[in-house]
């Protein structure tokens, strides 16, 4: 049984909605703007001591779905003394027409403008986004600078994976937060209470939470720049400021079972299923990948913890679909168990169960038995990543093209006719036919799916995505590869297939432009220089750089020329460019638990093709992320002398 709907937005004293009312039938999916959905939780405004306004820069499709939002949400509103409401980015034809009519950028739950609230807590998913964040803050009457802001304007405060470099937007933002958010957003809460009640004034607020360790403050910071551009020293300008600031890492994910009763929309959204997140953290070691880095160490919700907030999200919200939700579902230790459990709980109903993220060699028969019982066979996706066992080899990617036909071969037992493989393009050192070595994994792929059922309706689907280095990973050093190079190997890749008469009709190739890349590159890796350049894009007109019909590369390129230029910098020497070992990142005083020189090493392997073992299964490699092992970063990191991929 679905809750009936929460209290009207229109209700509540204060609210803007009755100016935001008459504009709704003017521009397209008014129903997105309205709030009002089943669990949103609007809270008594002067009932309590501190107020969050949750904000995800991008459209409500995609940020309402987000797992991230839903957990704070929760945890914030679960606090008595705490209310948090909810913002995401306005579309073109309704921010025009809010400006028009003088209309603030307003919450959901209340429809308040959102520069009432003490907190903006903004979830970064992409780089891609700031330029909407830019634009929130401008509707909302927010100063963009955070130097410019008063004593009652609200902070802004950012978190999510790309908060793991916040330099290229350090100008805007109050605070940033690392690692997992839970604790983090009740701390922050309990300090701007204390700061609400003794009256301090803004930046005693914010040296407070520096103080804390775990709480970046930029403008507590002093970048100085060498005669050759890097960066010569970060150092904190207060005596309280730590000069390294940690991340936040919750050890317990069965204390924090969120999200309970997740948000119902109204709308349509990109995602319409409870998630559980069954397990935080990778040690694959796969080096292109940020999240697998940055989340370490790995920690597991136990399958009873699982099974009762699926029984939970399912009667709260009457979905019809769970996704269980990690950086690579099937690695649970307990997966069997889990997939057992919840395939009881939907027997008899309609309720299908699916793997959203599905490594190639942790996926087995049995797996592929329960997931067929429970799930819509539209396909299953697995992600090889580089199309030689060369390139897989460079980028830890411990699988070979065994490992993909056996998981393969019991997708297609168990009644599958679909798979769908991902795969990079660009990535360090890759050459021309390490990228056409994916037409022949995709042709086995075939060959194996027409063999098993005998039948010639198998497909396989290849997407392709362009490499871009990220902070904190050991590619974090590496050069970008051109977006010109890039787009041509997957157009040469695509149609290779499409003249092979054998697998064309069979096989789909998917590629999305490179260029996008190239700019995710200069954000990606920037520091507080680019911050500018972002700016000059918003002022252009950027916004929803995410979005193919809105993104603009010539914009970008044209702002960066501008900014750039007249300091001798480029684009270029923020993406192509090879760092040294010795050069000063623009991230190295934000420390996610990665050892730097463990990182190092293992760039070096890298380059070599040599592999290093996931830690869960095999010996400690030394990342220092785990506390208490004993030991030495040093001596145990990864290097030249690794073992042969």
């Amino acid at each position: 049984m679905v809750p009936a709907m929460t209290i009207a937005p229109w209700t509540h004293p204060d609210s803007l909605y009755p100016r935001l009312e008459p504009l709704l039938s003017q521009v397209s999916n008014p129903l997105q703007y309205i709030g009002s959905e089943v669990n949103s939780q609007p809270k008594d405004w002067g009932s309590v001591d501190v107020r969050w306004c949750l904000h995800f820069p991008d459209a409500y499709a995609v940020g309402q779905p987000n797992q991230g939002m839903a957990i704070l949400y929760e945890v914030l509103n679960e606090c008595e003394w705490i209310l948090a409401e909810r913002t995401y980015s306005i579309w073109p034809d309704l921010s025009t027409l809010m400006r028009q009519h003088h209309v603030e950028q307003f919450s959901w739950e209340t429809v308040r403008p959102i520069r009432d609230f003490d907190v903006i807590g903004v979830s970064l998913s992409t780089e891609l986004g700031y330029t909407n964040l830019l634009e929130t803050l401008d509707l909302a009457g927010i100063p963009r600078r955070s130097v410019d802001r008063g004593e009652h304007d609200p902070l802004v405060i950012v978190g999510g994976h790309v908060a793991a470099n916040p330099e290229p937007i350090a100008e805007f933002v109050d605070g940033v937060v690392l690692g997992d958010g839970e604790q983090a957003v009740l701390d922050i809460s309990a300090i701007l209470r204390q700061s609400k009640q003794e009256g301090w004034e803004r930046t005693e607020g914010l040296e407070a939470l520096a103080r804390t360790g775990r709480i970046y403050v930029p403008q507590f910071y002093e970048v100085i720049y060498g005669d050759d551009h890097t960066i010569e020293s970060v150092t904190p300008t207060r005596s309280s400021v730590p000069a390294k600031v940690q991340k936040y890492t919750l050890t317990n994910l069965d204390e924090w079972p969120y999200p309970k009763k997740p948000i119902v929309p109204l709308a349509e959204t990109i995602h319409e299923r409870y998630s559980p997140e069954i397990f935080r953290g990778c040690t694959r070691g796969c080096r292109f990948c940020q999240a697998g880095m940055i989340t370490r160490p790995v920690r597991e919700r136990s399958a009873a913890t699982i099974t009762s907030m699926v029984e939970c999200g399912l009667k709260a919200t009457g979905y019809e679909e769970i996704g269980l939700l990690s950086l690579s579902s099937a690695d649970h230790s307990q997966i069997t168990e889990i997939t057992g459990s919840l395939a009881e709980i939907c027997d008899g109903t309609q309720v299908s169960l699916s793997l959203p993220s599905t490594r190639v060699d942790a996926f087995s028969v049995d797996l592929a038995e329960q997931l067929s019982k429970r799930g819509r066979r539209s396909g299953l996706t697995f992600a090889p990543e580089g199309g030689s066992a060369r390139m897989r080899a460079v980028i830890n990617k411990n699988v070979d093209e065994d490992d993909l036909l056996e998981a393969v071969r019991a997708a297609f037992t168990a009644g599958w006719r679909s798979v769908k493989l991902y795969f990079m393009a660009g990535l360090p050192s890759e050459t021309d036919e390490d990228v056409m070595a994916i037409a022949d994994m995709a042709h086995r792929v075939i060959d194996e799916g027409r063999r098993i059922t005998g039948q010639r309706d198998i497909s396989c689907t290849i997407s392709l995505g362009a490499f871009v280095p990220k902070p904190h990973t050991s590619f974090q050093w590496a050069p970008q590869c051109l977006a010109e190079v890039v787009n041509e190997r997957m157009r040469a890749l695509k149609e290779s297939i499409r003249e092979d008469r054998q697998y064309s009709r069979a096989i789909t190739v998917k590629w999305a432009d490179g260029k996008p890349g190239r700019i995710e590159g200069l954000l990606a890796r920037g520091d507080r220089r680019v911050g500018d350049v972002i700016e000059a894009v918003w002022r252009a007109g950027g916004v929803f750089d995410g979005w193919s019909e809105y993104f603009s590369y010539d914009r970008w390129v044209e702002c960066a020329e501008l900014v750039l230029g007249p300091q001798g910098l480029s684009i270029d020497w923020y993406t192509t460019r090879e760092r040294s070992r010795e050069e000063v990142l623009p991230w190295d005083h934000l420390d996610v638990g990665l050892g730097r020189t463990w990182l190092w090493k293992d760039w070096q392997a890298s380059l070599l093709g040599k592999v290093v073992d996931d830690c869960r299964w095999s010996i400690c490699s030394g990342c220092r992320v785990c506390p208490g092992l004993g030991v030495d970063i040093e001596m145990a990191a990864p290097g030249v002398e690794g073992r042969d991929g």
